[in-house]
Order: C-alpha cells, then structure tokens, then sequence
C-alpha cells in the first residue's frame, strides 16, 4: 500500500510516474487477454450454487397490503432523479434517531458502474469470516426489500414494513422542520441504517446513490472507501468529465480512512490521490498494491488468481461472468483486507480457503443472469455506455451465440446511443422496448436512435415488454433449437426487473 505523505516512502513523482504508465497499459489491454477454456466443477461443487436473492410478494395477503402500503406512501416523496444537493435532511433524521449510522464499521462504495456486484462481494466475504454484515445498496431489481440486507439475505417484508413504521414518526418530525420533505432514498437509507444499529451488524458495507459528497449515505465515516471505475453517468448532476465526477465521489473519502481505488481514468484518478493526500488517507491501488493476475472462463463463471494487500490468492472460482466482475473481485478483496488491517496493521493473507469459500456464493441477480434455456435467455443490467461496453464483451467471451438478439429498454435521461453503439457489433438484431417506469425512453423515440445504429431491416419495435420478450425468443429461435440463439435483456435495471418477473423469477 502507499506510504501516507508524513512518511518516509518512495518518491510521489516515481509513483505518479508509475501510475500513469499502469493506466496507459491498462487502456491498451486486450480485454480478452489470459483468458482460456477451463473447468471447475469442483470448485463450484464445494462453494455450492450461488442464489439470487430476489424476493417475491409476501405470500401473507395482509402482509403483501400492508408492504404496498409502505411503498405507497414512499412513491409520495421525492424520487431518485429529484435531487438537492445537501445532506442536511439526512444528519437531521440521524440526529433524532440518536446516530445509528455510529454504532457500527462501514465500508463505503462509490464509482460508476460496479457498485452493487462489489457490495456483494464484500458482504460475502465478511460474512465468510463469520462477521454480522448489513448491506445497503440501490436500485432494486425486482422488490424494494432487497435494497436492505442482514446476513447476506434481503430483509423480510415484515421487518421492512416494521423498521418504516419505527422510524416514520421521526421523518415527519424532520419533514415538517425542513424546506423539503425527505426523498424516497433519504428515508430508505435512514432506514437501513436504523435496522443495522437494531440487528446489530457488526459491519455495514453501504453502496452510494448517486455521487459522494452530498449522497444520503454519506453520513457515515467508513474506514474504508471503496471507488469502483469511474466513467460518464449522471453528468447532468455529477459533471461531464471524469475528473469532475470524480470530484463528487471522492466525497465518501473520510479523514485517515483506507481508499481501495479500482483502475481509473487518468484524470480521475489525480482527483482521488489529491483528495487522499488532504485527508490523511492511504490509498491502495488496482494494479499497483492489488489485482487481477490471472483470469480463465471456466463453466458457470471463471477462475481468478488474484493478488490481494496480504499476497496471492489462486485457484478462487466466482460463479460470475466478464473482466468487469474479476476486477470488481480484486477490489472486494484488497477492501476486506483492508478492513481486517491487511497491509497496515498485519501482512498476513486471509485465509484462502474462506476466501474461495466466499466467492463461489457470490451471485449478482440481472447481471449477466441465465433465467431461461432453448433458447438462453441473459438478463444484464447495462444502462450506460461503460457498462453496455462490458456487457457486450462478456456475452461473446462467456456465451457462444451465433445468433444473438438484443431486446433493449432504456431510460430517457441515459446516453441512448452510446449504449446502442457497444451493442452493435454483438446484436443480430435488436427489440426496442420501454419499461413501466416514468423515466423509460418511448419505444418510438429509441427505436430512431436505433435505426441510425443498427440500420432498418435490424430493428424491431415492441412497446410492451412482454411483446419484446415473445418476438426476440422467437428470433432466436429461427436457426433452431440447437443453432446457438440466444436473447439478452438489458438497457435498464427496471427493464430487467420486469423481464426477470415476466420469465418466472420471483
């Protein structure tokens, strides 16, 4: 790891020297690079299939009301793209419940794409170590419940629907002192927090909204600061370059904590090492104090060799598809190390068999997710141009499809073309579609954008979901049954969502 700047360590201009080599190398990196045909059935055997923890509807009918009544009562407030830059409303919240944010170690993530895979991650290896973990992150697939976690598994409905009610007097009580009235995120995330103080948890590992430094849950003082690859998202709140963005998410960075920071655009990157070096903090680098060594596509997900703070790690199978997701491995690691003073406090590995342990339970649901076969059907949640790019990558390197078709529902306020453009090259053809969010794109509209991308004869329009879904399993089918066909859902995690309930998911 990096010396802190009080300290007698390399010389920084050598180590920006370094870094920027290691970005420039990384840029020109072949994705596909290292990457070979390999089995591990038993790894996969021993670690046990991984679940997708997407909770249904309460079977309770009078359960299943009184949870619609709570998201109900939450649709009222502010929703997740209304924002006002300030966490005053959320201090005033944690101020009345009495600081639960306090009573616990939390690790806090931000980036841009990556963030609630590596939550994951950690969370699985934490709890491997036989600590109590609350995980929050945002947004939900298919039931607002999953967005709080204890022990590795969504809240109940009935501890979701109790934990509003414990802490819904004290909301009004700060809606009726402030200009605004808490948004829907606020109250969810005084919530989580709430429920972690009440389980306890012994660690929280908390996944940004949106940004950093004015983000609801930054009123926490994680010990650890997690900042997945930062690209272009959100640009009309968070900036329209990386070192702007940057900017906002170095927000989450806190006074002598440990930054775990993923490969980062270069400019980005001088953001997060500046705002390091006024806080005091230490700063491990992807590449440089941790990594991926080694990488094989093995069936049902790959196996890694990973370097990590304390020392390698090999032979670690995770159930899980793309690069993307074996460098969001490397960073769950080094931040697991780094909350056990790996690196700091001790040089001692993790216990390599609890690691591999850990990571073959991982699952990510609507992240390149198998729900259907004959033909296979892959569900990603890719909604912006970063993640399309990986999204796109890892369907060719994972699957084998001679005939792939995209069915594609986006959100408005999204780089709508970019997105088209990474699917290109991979899509035979593409279903436009649109979700049943306020926020999706009019199938109409992305269907134009499409026609310039993809040409007319390619491109397919299906307002309704479930339309898309019957003429895009349709298209795959018309080589055969063992042709290669295959669907991919993707443009929106609420496109998803709704795909995953249409195909039988929970």
């Amino acid at each position: 790891m990096s010396e802190r700047p009080d300290s007698a360590g390399p010389d920084p201009d050598d180590t920006f020297d370094e870094f920027a080599e290691l970005v420039e190398e990384e840029t020109r990196r072949d994705p596909d690079l290292a990457v070979i045909e390999a089995g591990s059935r038993t790894l996969r055997t021993q670690g046990g299939p991984p679940q997708a923890d997407v909770p249904a509807r309460p079977a309770d009918p009078e359960v299943d009301k009184a949870l619609r009544e709570v998201e109900a009562e939450l649709a009222t407030r502010w929703g997740e793209t209304k924002l006002e830059p300030s966490v005053d409303r959320i201090a005033a919240l944690m101020d009345v419940l009495g600081e639960p944010q306090r009573s616990y170690p939390s690790i806090h993530i931000t980036g841009t794409n990556g963030k609630t895979s590596t939550a994951r991650m950690i969370e699985a290896l934490l709890g491997a170590f036989d600590l109590r973990t609350g995980r929050y992150t945002s947004p939900h697939v298919q039931s607002v419940t999953e967005r709080i976690s204890l022990d590795g598994a969504p809240v109940s409905a009935e501890r979701f629907i109790e934990t509003y009610q414990d802490v819904k007097p004290y909301v009004e009580m700060v809606d009726a002192a402030q200009e605004y009235r808490l948004s829907f995120f606020e109250v969810l995330t005084g919530m989580a927090y709430a429920a972690f103080a009440d389980a306890p948890v012994d660690v929280a590992v908390v996944e940004v909204g949106m940004g950093g430094t004015w983000d609801a849950t930054n009123v926490i003082d994680a010990g650890v600061a997690v900042v997945t690859p930062i690209d272009l998202d959100h640009t009309d709140r968070l900036g329209t370059t990386p070192a702007e963005i940057a900017t906002e998410k170095a927000g989450i960075v806190k006074q002598d904590a440990t930054v775990i920071m993923a490969q980062q655009p270069v400019d980005a990157a001088q953001v997060l090492l500046k705002k390091a070096v006024e806080v005091g903090a230490t700063v491990a680098r992807e590449g440089l104090e941790f990594g991926v060594l080694d990488r094989q596509v093995a069936v049902g997900g790959q196996l890694m060799t990973l370097r990590g703070l304390g020392g390698e790690y090999t032979e670690v199978y995770l159930p899980l598809h793309g690069a993307h997701q074996a460098h969001n491995a490397a960073v769950a690691l080094a931040a697991v190390e780094a909350f056990f003073g790996v690196g700091s406090r001790h040089a001692r590995p993790l216990d390599i068999d609890t690691v591999r342990k850990a990571f073959a339970s991982v699952a990510s649901p609507g992240r390149m997710e198998v729900v259907r076969r004959s033909p296979t059907v892959v569900l990603d949640a890719a909604h912006n141009p970063a993640g399309a790019r990986a999204a796109a990558d890892t369907i060719g390197e994972a699957f084998q499809f001679s005939n792939l078709i995209g069915v594609v529902g986006a959100s408005a306020d999204k780089n709508v073309r970019e997105l088209l453009e990474a699917f290109e090259p991979v899509f035979a053809e593409v279903v436009v579609t649109q979700n049943s969010s306020h926020r999706a794109m009019d199938a109409d509209a992305l269907a134009a954008i499409a026609v310039e991308v993809f040409g007319e004869e390619r491109v397919q329009v299906e307002p309704r979901l479930p339309d898309a879904l019957e003429a895009a399993i349709t298209l795959a089918e018309e080589e055969g049954e063992f042709a290669g066909g295959g669907v991919l859902v993707t443009g929106s995690v609420i496109t998803v969502g709704e795909a995953r309930l249409l195909l039988g998911k929970g």
